[in-house]
């Protein structure tokens, strides 16, 4: 595997953030404290109106349903309308999951996939893309370009933009020809469009839209996510919309697995997709932190790379990331190294821009 660590139980590597136990170790040292921008987890409020409409559906007596009630998925559908000028999707184009971490780490095996099947993941990547794959006994070839994979018939084909770890937006020319790549090999193509709102620079786009697609959902799925854009990672909900079919099929074997979102959770993310309000004033918070952190880290000697959207920096001093990694534990600041993510991560590490106003402060003042 691309990641980085000793095996465990012969399967899976070292959980990777565990490697940084003793950088965290150190930077918490540091007099004013630890400032930990190696995790993507939300710290601003959750917003009022989401927790209201949880508190107001926890009578919940009974098991929820595996696809989620109408008014949750119709909730999904006008949203992407209205955010991204998506239109022709109803309720039956969207199932709900229980994070999309879920959904990634379980889609290969779900779908049926195994040893003999091919899953196509980015060069720098989201870890559990790997590890999923691998858990299905599936064979992972990592590449960013249809040309480099040459006559190769996968069954699945990862994108992801904007990007974790690298904040890289692709366009709707790239993304419409590796659909029309996987769609003339049988291949399922799946976008995971999780930080698809925050976008700084360029306009991202959604492989639903019909300037990437043509108008047809065969042969695609899009995973999104309302853990960053409504500050929700601890009540686990997302969705993944796309291809009826396969949203028929997950749907039949999630049912005897029993994979459902809490009845009172689905209440919330009804009311977090119909308000953008708070969604608008998170991506001005994280603007704000972004444009103090890598001016920061600009000051110091780094170099920013990509970091068109998403929540992170993708910053190199131009060597190996573990140094850079000691460097800035020695100032108190933990970061996830680039090879987390891959080899071409070797010298880059991902700043996360998920961390209060005082902690990014705190960093930048350190920097400097």
């Amino acid at each position: 595997m691309s990641t980085q660590g000793k095996p465990v139980s012969g399967r899976f590597p070292e959980f990777p953030w565990d490697t940084l136990a003793a950088a965290k170790q150190r930077a918490a040292e540091h007099p004013d404290g630890l400032v930990d921008l190696s995790i993507g987890t939300p710290v601003d409020p959750t917003p009022q109106v989401v927790q209201q409409a949880l508190i107001a559906a926890a009578d919940a007596p009974g098991y929820p349903t595996v696809l989620g009630p109408e008014a949750m998925r119709q909730a999904v559908v006008d949203w992407l309308e209205r955010r991204f000028g998506i239109t022709g999707l109803t309720a039956d184009h969207v199932l709900a999951t229980i994070g999309s971490k879920e959904l990634i780490a379980n889609l290969p095996v779900q779908l049926g996939l195994g040893a003999g099947d091919v899953v196509v993941v980015p060069e720098l990547a989201y870890p559990t893309y790997e590890v999923g794959a691998r858990y299905a006994g599936c064979e992972v070839v990592a590449a960013d370009s249809t040309v480099a994979l040459g006559p190769a018939r996968p069954a699945l084909v990862y994108v992801n933009s904007p990007a974790n770890p690298h904040g890289r937006i692709l366009g709707a020319d790239h993304l419409r020809k590796v659909l029309e790549w996987t769609r003339q090999r049988g291949a399922l193509l799946v976008s995971d469009e999780c930080y698809l709102e925050f976008a700084w620079e360029g306009e991202p786009v959604s492989v639903l839209h019909p300037d990437v697609n043509g108008g047809s959902l065969e042969g695609l799925l899009a995973v999104h996510s309302l853990s960053k854009r409504s500050n929700l990672a601890g009540y686990r909900d997302a969705f993944v919309v796309g291809d009826p079919a396969v949203v028929v099929e997950l749907l039949a074997v999630r049912k005897h697995l029993g994979f459902m979102v809490p009845t009172p959770v689905q209440a919330a993310m009804v009311a977090a997709l119909a308000d953008d309000a708070h969604v608008d004033e998170q991506q001005r918070r994280y603007l704000a932190r972004r444009a103090q952190l890598r001016g920061a880290l600009e000051s110091a000697g780094f170099t920013v790379d990509h970091s068109e959207g998403a929540l992170y920096l993708w910053a190199t001093r131009g060597e190996p990331c573990r140094d850079t990694i000691d460097w800035l534990s020695e100032r108190g600041i933990l970061a996830a190294p680039g090879d987390f993510y891959g080899a071409a991560g070797a010298q880059h590490v991902r700043i996360a821009l998920t961390a209060t106003d005082e902690r990014i402060a705190a960093a930048a003042s350190r920097l400097r």
